[in-house]
């Protein structure tokens, strides 16, 4: 996702209580080190998880100590920093300070100033905490927001978290969501031009977004009887073929199986007026085409609450909803908001899972 502009995530974070939850911590990624995922994060544990109003487990931060260190110097991140050499150590570092997970590659980034030297530190920081969620040593991986080009330019093959999350477990289909109280959006493509968007869409991978997004409202979100609403793709859903057939040929053939299988799911509908307030009472999560058709309503509507989640995944992955933020990193403004969401949503989502499958952690 692009950077939130600065005045949609500016704030400041308050001291909270401390929370405590069963299991293991939460492992917090780096995200790009030119970007505000360290600030974030310091004000997240300043703020005891509890400034969008609920507690949220300890967590632990794959990073350099030494780089948080000095970004704890900044307004409203004055936390204590605590290394960690094991994971099993965050839950009782997490009273004293924030516990991080020391990184063995560099990071070279300034503030503000992505730079591709520190890719392997961001990859490192991603597959440290994959490797410890699979392994229960952490209770769901929760992910700081990167910089693309930086890594692409270094390299990596994927265009985002999502894709890369998809390939290291193994290449099953995945679903991008994005959530906050008032609005859930899953997509149907993810990282790709719009341009590309048509062609990208097949009855299948809608079909497969809806089912997964389903079992995911009753798995992760506690929804017994999930309601999907589905989006069209073209102004006025298509109308009846005279505005494009993606509607008529792709969507709603897609519906009708899933409505064969059970799931409640109806569409496609006009994209215009699917999230007003009436419409998004009739559903629990709607299915759209392509990013921005999902995200600049939940955006709109939420941008402080609004996490992003990988559903699928054998894994928790949560994130914030925002971008790096690079045009106020470095300045101690950004809010903590969207990332202790995430981590009260991984959180949840890791107990509904342990509670229906203790064997899954």
């Amino acid at each position: 996702m692009s950077p939130a502009p600065a005045s949609a995530i500016a704030a400041s974070g308050r001291p909270g209580q401390d929370a405590r939850l069963s299991g293991p911590a939460l492992a917090l990624t780096m995200g790009e080190p030119a970007g505000i995922g360290g600030e974030i994060a310091l004000k997240a544990w300043r703020a005891g998880c509890a400034a969008v109003g609920g507690a949220a487990p300890p967590f632990f931060v794959i990073d350099s100590p030494d780089r948080l260190r000095t970004l704890a110097s900044l307004p409203g991140c004055d936390a204590p920093v605590v290394p960690i050499a094991d994971a099993d150590e965050a839950a009782a570092a997490f009273g004293a300070g924030l516990p991080v997970l020391p990184l063995r590659a560099a990071v070279c980034a300034e503030t503000g100033r992505p730079d591709p030297k520190s890719a392997a530190a961001v990859i490192e920081s991603i597959d440290t905490a994959i490797d410890l969620v699979r392994r229960g040593r952490a209770g769901a991986m929760v992910t700081n927001p990167i910089q693309k080009a930086p890594l692409m330019a270094a390299g990596f093959g994927f265009p985002g978290h999502t894709e890369y999350l998809q390939h290291c477990a193994g290449g099953a289909p995945v679903v991008m969501m994005l959530a906050s109280p008032r609005l859930r959006v899953s997509l149907v493509t993810v990282h790709i031009p719009l341009a590309q968007v048509a062609a990208g869409l097949t009855v299948e991978k809608v079909e497969n977004a809806g089912r997964i997004t389903a079992g995911a409202l009753r798995r992760d979100f506690g929804i017994a009887r999930p309601r999907l609403a589905f989006a069209g793709l073209n102004p006025h859903a298509g109308e009846a073929g005279a505005l494009g057939n993606e509607e008529t040929e792709i969507i709603a053939p897609a519906v009708a199986a899933l409505r064969k299988t059970g799931i409640d799911a109806s569409g496609p509908y006009p994209a215009d007026t699917l999230f007003h307030e009436a419409a998004r009472a009739a559903y629990d999560a709607a299915v759209c085409m392509y990013h921005d058709q999902g995200l600049i309503p939940l955006k709109t509507l939420d941008i402080e609450r609004g996490v992003n989640v990988t559903l699928g995944l054998p894994w928790v992955r949560t994130s914030p909803d925002h971008g790096t933020a690079l045009d106020i990193a470095g300045a101690g403004r950004a809010s903590p908001s969207s990332l202790i969401s995430a981590l009260q949503m991984a959180a949840d989502m890791a107990q509904r899972r342990a509670a229906a499958d203790p064997a899954s952690g």
